[in-house]
């Protein structure tokens, strides 16, 4: 425990001390080992019963001095307190009533490394100051949104000599929280918050559709609690502008309310404030699906049915089942029948994909049972229809995925005089709209087929720096992933959608506060849509080797185990349903599958191009 704070610059002993509330010292021994350095992915997710030990810090002692006074401080923003309330014994009491540790956390590469820069009056002092440096990997802001970052984190903390107890004590800590990555990993966790997306059309059938905001809580300080009080807040500022809640604006828990947990039957009852006494019951179980999904994951079975309260303690409408709210909400991407691929004829072709079968059948219709050739193709999300990019990357062709179908002129051509500056496989939304960019130099852009045919629109992409080299659409329709290459270096950027006044058509389709989510590579080779908010890549760092890796939409690293190894991978394809296995072209093998808990195993070695629908 505390490797990244014994991993600064003064060793020193541990002031914390922690308690097992089931599980015994026993536990101990696995707590005391994590990692102080490496990638975050290196630090693998603890066992389950992980969760019944809690580490709380130690209050500061009688006469401390002033180094062990910032020690102890540091070691207590580590800790499982409810609300800091041991940092908080390290502060001044105008400073404990003023500090705000929810507003911002930063996470360093190792612990925070505390050195004394002055101090007044020698051993009798009454004032010093230490400074806390260390070098930045993210930042988590009030909303518990992660973002990457860089630099140096070179902040200070004032200490004083209280005049009536003449103890130590800090009044100008740092703003928040500040803690080495390993730390950070033991003490958070990421949840998908869930709301409703807004700016893109409806499904046909009237349902919303469900799009996941990842959020980071304290795994031992009543993440449920956290978590739902989080989702009643409304969505993280990016996220915003494109997705609604069911919820009232200012809905919160009933005041009193400070903790909640399902009961023996895996439901929970969320009693609510008066912001929602008037709801209606279509938008009740709206807001019950949003508590469902978000919740799901947060315990180890799961909460399976929502209870909601009114402000009086009736019952504001039916008890909600997971199973419901799956009727009722647009979550998880229909399941996907076939995986697809470029046959060594150049034609599309298709596995059925819960078949071990390597021989691919060519797909019904003009694309997979005509003379056009092709190097890339998108399946729609329906399966009912397709499109092709021709041999030579200057043609866009849609065509159905009936047998016997015709096949008609292309829906757009490139003219980039390369095939490496014409068009990039194509990507279809959940609305069965097409995307696909142009790579011409002379005329770089991102472009939209609405429903894969009439003119292509162009999106606006003034917030990227760069020309976009590959396009994947998430099922949700508000965001999107884009390789973008400026310079010889290729970095992948997660962007949301924003389709403007669709009545009335007075702004564009724009991709909107693009951001990067793999900073630390410089070649991002391919990437795929792997879940909610979840994304596997393929790319290699600065003098590294090429490898593959899952990332987060918001840049953050999922604990778990990256994909095995592959060499020569130039394309990748994997379901947003995480059930059925990833898919990449290597050069050297072909076409090959990854399932869970086995090896790549060679599907095709004479094709090209995998891709699921989407």
């Amino acid at each position: 425990m505390g490797a990244d704070r014994l991993g600064g610059g003064r060793r020193r002993e541990s002031v914390r001390a922690v308690v097992s509330v089931a599980c015994g010292a026993l536990l101990l021994a696995g707590c005391a080992s994590m990692p102080d350095s490496g990638d975050l992915r290196g630090v693998e997710s603890t066992p389950r019963q992980d969760s019944q030990v809690r580490v709380f810090a130690v209050p500061p002692r009688e006469n401390a001095e002033a180094p062990e006074i910032v020690d102890g401080f540091l070691e207590a923003l580590t800790s499982d307190d409810p609300d800091f309330e041991t940092a908080r014994k390290y502060l001044t009491r105008e400073a404990a009533d003023t500090w705000r540790p929810e507003q911002s956390l930063t996470v360093l590469a190792e612990g925070p490394d505390s050195s004394e820069r002055h101090s007044t009056g020698g051993g009798e002092g009454t004032d010093a100051v230490f400074r806390l440096t260390g070098e930045k990997v993210a930042t988590v802001d009030g909303q518990r949104t992660y973002a990457p970052a860089a630099g140096e984190y070179d902040k200070t903390l004032h200490l004083v000599r209280e005049k009536k107890s003449k103890q130590w004590r800090i009044d100008l800590p740092p703003r928040g929280v500040v803690m080495g990555k390993s730390d950070f990993l033991r003490n958070y966790t990421s949840v998908n918050k869930y709301y409703f997306a807004s700016n893109s059309p409806s499904e046909a059938n009237g349902q919303p559709v469900a799009v996941a905001d990842p959020v980071y809580v304290r795994k031992k300080v009543d993440p449920m609690t956290q978590t739902v009080s989080l989702l009643l807040a409304g969505p993280s500022r990016w996220l915003s502008p494109v997705v609604r809640s069911s919820f009232p604006t200012g809905t919160s828990l009933k005041k009193g309310v400070d903790q909640l947990a399902p009961d023996d039957q895996n439901q929970l009852t969320v009693p609510l404030n008066a912001k929602a006494d008037r709801v209606g019951s279509e938008k009740c179980r709206e807001m019950a699906a949003q508590l469902l999904f978000t919740l799901r994951d947060l315990t180890p079975t799961g909460v399976t049915s929502v209870a909601l309260q009114r402000s009086d303690g009736t019952q504001l409408c039916d008890t909600l089942s997971e199973g419901e709210a799956e009727l009722a909400v647009v979550h998880e991407a229909a399941k996907d029948e076939y995986q697809y691929l470029i046959d060594g004829k150049h034609r599309l072709a298709r596995l059925a994909s819960e078949s071990d079968s390597t021989s691919p059948a060519q797909v019904p219709g003009a694309l997979g049972e005509g003379d056009k050739e092709l190097r890339a193709a998108a399946v729609s999300r329906d399966e009912r229809k397709a499109a092709g990019v021709s041999l030579d990357g200057g043609a866009l062709y849609v065509g159905s995925l009936v047998s016997g179908a015709s096949l008609g002129e292309p829906v757009l051509r490139s003219h980039g005089k390369t095939q490496n500056d014409r068009l990039t496989t194509p990507s279809w939304d959940g609305e069965g709209d097409l995307w696909v960019a142009d790579r011409d130099p002379e005329n770089p852009r991102l472009l939209l087929l609405k429903k894969g045919a009439g003119e292509p629109i162009q999106v606006d992409t003034t917030g990227l720096d760069g020309r976009i080299d590959a396009v994947r659409m998430a099922a949700d329709g508000v965001r999107i992933a884009l390789i973008v290459e400026k310079g010889g270096k290729k970095s992948l950027y997660v962007g949301r959608i924003e389709r403007g006044d669709k009545a009335t058509g007075e702004k564009p389709v724009a991709v909107v506060e693009p951001r990067s989510v793999t900073p630390q590579l410089v070649e991002v080779t391919a990437m795929s849509w792997a879940g909610d908010s979840r994304l596997v890549v393929v790319g290699r760092e600065d003098g590294g080797v090429q490898q593959m890796s899952y990332v987060q939409v918001d840049g953050s690293t999922p604990v778990g185990s990256p994909p095995a190894a592959l060499t020569g991978v130039k394309a990748l394809a994997s379901s947003e349903d995480e059930q059925l296995p990833l898919v990449a072209y290597s050069e050297e093998d072909g076409i090959v599958r990854l399932s869970s808990g086995s090896k790549w195993q060679q599907v095709v070695k004479d094709g090209t191009a995998p891709v699921y629908p989407g």
